[in-house]
């Protein structure tokens, strides 16, 4: 294949990503009018799914399943802090040691924490919002992944590790605001907290409290 061939490849390559990218976005259409009070976001832990390979017992997955899902909350909070300093949100977000805290004050546990709905977790915490989400691996991400593959592993995406889903729902009527899933490769990053900086800076133009998102669309 020559030079040319394999530009135009890899250009078309990134437009179909790209495109591909887009349609896992979610964005409900009345997110204006049902956010439009929202100044406190709560970022609580995922709710983790892990298949690995090897045979673990029952208690210790449980165990690590609790760590993958503490430890994208927390990739979460250094992400949206990081962004907030530049002023690049006009909300808030909860500390995560608060939330973790009125959380266990309230007897809500990573275990049980999927019983109880939006709205009541928002009066709980006395947020607008919540973020949440899901994560299947087939490995422990916040120990990293293996950073060994070859330039067609890059573009094709090998080896698939798993899937994170990231959501935002609003407190007062439990209704899904924004959704973003993602495929979790070996391109996407090499343990949590770069995949969460590497995806949500992918999803950036399309997150709905971004200030400058919101600005381009006024104009």
């Amino acid at each position: 294949m020559g030079l040319t061939k394999k530009i135009s490849f890899l250009l078309t390559f990134f437009v179909l990503t790209c495109s591909f990218a887009q349609k896992n976005i979610y964005e409900n259409r009345r997110f204006d009018e049902l956010a439009e009070n929202h100044e406190l976001l709560a970022i609580i832990p995922f709710i983790t799914n892990l298949d690995l390979e090897q045979e673990i017992r029952s208690n210790e997955l449980k165990q690590l399943e609790e760590k993958e899902g503490y430890a994208v909350q927390n990739a979460l909070e250094t992400y949206f802090s990081q962004r907030k300093k530049r002023k690049k949100f006009n909300v808030d977000f909860q500390n995560v040691e608060n939330t973790n805290a009125i959380l266990n004050q309230n007897n809500i546990s990573y275990e049980n924490l999927d019983i109880y709905t939006t709205s009541q977790l928002c009066e709980i915490l006395k947020v607008d919002g919540i973020i949440s989400g899901t994560l299947s691996l087939n490995i422990l991400l916040s120990e990293g992944v293996p950073t060994d593959f070859s330039i067609l592993d890059y573009f094709i995406g090998d080896a698939n590790y798993g899937r994170i889903g990231v959501k935002v729902s609003d407190g007062e009527t439990g209704k899904l605001l924004w959704k973003y899933e993602k495929a979790i490769t070996k391109k996407t990053g090499k343990n949590t907290v770069e995949l969460i900086d590497k995806m949500m800076k992918l999803a950036s133009r399309k997150f709905p409290y971004d200030k400058e998102k919101n600005r381009k669309e006024k104009n």
